[in-house]
């Protein structure tokens, strides 16, 4: 198993950065160009949400490996204002920032695992793998 590489979030140039550790990480466990796409953008939309809601956080990026199956997994963290209702944040369409209400269930659809914890007050953690077909 590899180590694992953390940014920072902080401002929109650490979206970016997230992004590209994550599709660079894709690339290097061997994912295809469609599989690195669709994790740079569940990324993304997650980093994005945390500079948003918390203002800071941070985005880990790792290789798992799980009955054989290689993958990554990427965790999303922040001690922000955490969601009050997860079955409302996660439902198509529904914002609190004017957006398009795509980032959480987007970023769900993309990724093959998807694992939110959430509590007032305390912040945010997302676990999210894609396996390697």
């Amino acid at each position: 198993m590899t180590q694992s590489k953390a940014a920072v979030i902080r401002s929109d140039l650490d979206i970016v950065i997230a992004r590209t550790l994550a599709r660079d990480t894709a690339k290097s466990l061997g994912f295809g160009a469609i599989d690195q796409a669709r994790i740079a953008t569940a990324v993304s939309e997650l980093a994005r949400n945390i500079f948003l809601y918390a203002g800071t956080g941070t985005v880990t990026v790792r290789e798992v490996e799980k009955n054989g199956r290689k993958g990554i997994e990427i965790v999303c963290e922040d001690e922000g204002p955490g969601i009050a209702d997860l079955d409302l944040a996660m439902q198509d369409g529904y914002t609190t920032s004017r957006g398009m209400g795509m980032g959480l269930p987007g970023a769900r659809r993309l990724m093959d695992d998807f694992d939110l914890h959430s509590q007032v007050g305390v912040g945010t953690r997302i676990v999210c793998r894609k396996w390697r077909m």
